[in-house]
């Protein structure tokens, strides 16, 4: 419940792990108003370009939009899976937490967060369920305050009314830097039980490069808040920086990292993360930022894209677009890019928000029209069943 909370020694931490290893707009406007172990150096994201006996996808995919899971959706943002069938819906707006039955599209509320604060970008963001969920039922939310954003946990007791199923929230970390533009707010357990949060610089851009800030990042911290062991910081929940507004997080097979994240005027981004490195926002944006910068290994212009959630699947990160109104496939090979990114549903569906895996070759795609930007029409905003190649 501080900004970063103490981590263990880095005595301790050393020798329990040792680490080996934007906007663009996306409203049309150019400079934007809208336990496990550490992973090594190479499974949380290096810049090597993976191991001769990993299988490089096709250079071309395919999407076909198998079902409509659900309509009627309002400000959609974060959508999480249940283990046990279901999907969890975050409004930004209305700053509820809905739960959508994936065979019939049922909705029903769980509750709402108290302490959502919506305004701009801002409101209740990203969700993602707790690594030990089976046993402690615990929902995690990133959402705007009056004063900060932050990111809670609740425990959500389906056998209570609902409107009621959700508990009082406690605060995991607090502190993070709010605005009107710029909030992240994506968040989700990495394969080593850890939760990553992605945080934009709110409209500041000095902040990004400030590794004493929480905004313009990606953090690593425990379930309880803490700085994870082996972060590249010591007692810092900082993963890495020099971002812009980073939107999605995705991890491939091998357990490597990749963040989307807002550009400016100019390019728009795909990252593979490697702790401690500098993705070179307000310095530098795209490839070609110069010695010290982390280039990204894909980059859109802004009106192509304006990236939002991420996915991996098929040996491909599936990208979601917000102005672009379209759905990248990006094969990767290691982590770069095996062949051009290739561009799916232009226009079909309107703004693209989150993309989720669904398991094996199927994806879970959700629009986000009703956010004030989009050309809203009833029932406009919707959660797809997408089978991909």
């Amino acid at each position: 419940m501080i900004v970063q909370r103490r981590a263990v020694s880095a005595v301790l931490a050393a020798a329990a792990l040792l680490l080996t290893a934007g906007c663009s707009s996306d409203g049309g406007q150019p400079s934007g108003a809208d336990g496990g172990t550490s992973p090594s150096r190479t499974a949380a994201g290096s810049s090597s370009p993976g191991s001769a006996t990993e299988e490089t996808p096709p250079a071309k995919g395919s999407v076909e939009v198998v079902r409509t899971v659900a309509t009627g959706l309002k400000s959609p943002w974060g959508l999480a899976p249940l283990p046990g069938g279901g999907l969890l819906v975050s409004s930004r707006d209305e700053a509820t937490i809905t739960r959508v039955d994936e065979e019939t599209g049922e909705k029903t509320e769980l509750g709402e967060v108290p302490g959502v604060s919506a305004s701009g970008e801002g409101g209740l963001l990203g969700i993602a369920l707790s690594p030990d969920y089976a046993s402690d039922r615990m929902v995690y939310a990133y959402f705007t305050s009056a004063s900060d954003n932050r990111i809670v946990r609740m425990r959500y007791d389906e056998k209570e009314p609902p409107g009621e199923q959700l508990g009082e929230p406690d605060t995991v970390l607090r502190g993070i830097p709010k605005g009107e533009i710029h909030n992240g707010g994506r968040i989700a357990f990495g394969p080593d039980k850890m939760l990553y949060a992605g945080t934009g610089e709110s409209g500041d851009t000095g902040l990004s490069q400030d590794r004493e800030s929480l905004g313009g990042k990606i953090l690593r911290m425990t379930p309880d808040g803490e700085p994870a062991p082996g972060n590249p910081f010591p007692d810092s929940v900082v993963y890495s920086y020099g971002h812009r507004n980073v939107q999605g997080l995705a991890w491939d097979d091998e357990q490597r990292l990749f963040a989307s994240e807002f550009g400016q005027q100019t390019w728009d981004e795909l990252n593979a993360i490697e702790p401690g490195d500098n993705y070179g926002w307000p310095e530098a944006e795209g490839k070609g930022g110069g010695s010290g910068f982390h280039d990204p290994l894909a980059q859109w212009s802004t009106d192509e894209a304006s990236p939002s959630g991420a996915a991996f699947a098929e040996g491909s990160v599936w990208m979601a677009g917000l102005r672009g109104e379209r759905l990248w496939r990006i094969p990767l090979k290691g982590t770069e890019a095996a062949a051009d990114p290739q561009a799916f549903l232009q226009g079909e569906y309107g703004r693209l928000r989150t993309v989720v895996p669904a398991g094996g070759d199927r994806l879970w795609l959700m629009t986000s029209n009703t956010d004030g930007r989009g050309d809203a029409k009833e029932d406009d905003d919707r959660i797809l069943e997408l089978r991909v190649t």
